[in-house]
């Protein structure tokens, strides 16, 4: 997979040298690309901003340099860039070469859930945008949206001072997906929020050695050696940690993918079958 991004601090994008995402890249297995938008600047001060019109507070990102940047990006201007043109000259789709995503993050976008992650991890090329300040005039991503697919993608319901650090969110949970990035494929298969486990439930908690820290002591069912007790205790645990941190996840539930030790592990916990035909806190939670 190769993934661009184009930003006014190259330098917040270090962290992507290393752990996971840096072993990546150094076999191979993803090519990253960080380009400073400031290089797609024309006047001596480097400008990127301009004030809003209509007025308001903060500036707005000026659309001259990110439409040059994305052009040579996208396009494939330079010795650098190896990638066939997304687009031709005369406005033709290319006939050969990957199309890229163009990924936006901003707190007005969709939510970045792990779903959206396995869908931008099969995609071969992803191109991220992190503004500053207002954010970057919309005729940018009108104007991309018809070439190519744009995903608008939030975080979180919360503002940052930049696009960078949900860059770096992003761009993790999308390459943990790739084959050949983590070193047990099977890893991921169990996260929270992980597609096939009977939701989007919460990973229960983990133990290692020692067996015993100031006081505390392992589950003595991970010490059984009976796999099916152990995945029962870690699915209970499962359901228990999102009743009480994301019960909005339970709701989601449907009963026909419960079974019987499921659902009683549910109505220990005070959810049942509403009328709906989803699971909800009982009346008797309800009032308390």
């Amino acid at each position: 997979m190769r993934i661009d991004v184009i930003t006014i601090f190259p330098e917040y994008l270090t962290p992507l040298d290393v752990s996971l995402v840096g072993k990546a890249r150094r076999r191979g297995l993803l090519d990253v690309r960080v380009h400073d938008l400031r290089e797609w600047t024309h006047d001596r001060h480097r400008t990127v901003d301009d004030t809003p019109y209509g007025g308001g507070p903060g500036m707005v990102m000026k659309p001259e340099p990110w439409g040059e940047a994305l052009d040579d990006v996208i396009g494939g201007h330079g010795a650098e860039h190896d990638v066939p043109r997304a687009e031709e000259p005369d406005g033709e789709p290319a006939t050969a070469g990957p199309r890229p995503v163009l990924v936006v993050p901003t707190p007005s976008g969709t939510p970045f859930t792990q779903k959206v992650a396995a869908e931008l991890a099969a995609e071969p090329w992803l191109v991220f945008t992190p503004a500053r300040y207002e954010g970057i005039d919309r005729r940018v991503v009108d104007a991309y949206a018809q070439r190519m697919e744009v995903r608008e993608l939030s975080v979180g319901d919360y503002v940052l001072a930049g696009g960078e650090a949900p860059v770096l969110v992003m761009v993790e949970a999308v390459a943990r997906l790739l084959p050949g990035v983590l070193g047990n494929a099977e890893s991921h298969r169990d996260d929270s929020f992980a597609e096939g486990s009977m939701t989007s439930l919460l990973e229960g908690p983990v133990y290692t050695k020692p067996l015993e820290w100031r006081g505390h002591e392992v589950p003595e069912v991970l010490l059984s050696g009976h796999h099916g007790r152990i995945s029962r205790w870690r699915r209970d645990e499962a359901l228990r940690r999102t009743a009480l941190n994301r019960p909005e996840l339970l709701r989601a539930v449907e009963p026909a993918a419960t079974d019987r030790a499921d659902r009683a592990t549910l109505a220990e916990l005070g959810w049942e079958p509403r009328p709906d035909g989803r699971f909800g806190p009982t009346d008797r939670d309800m009032e308390e």
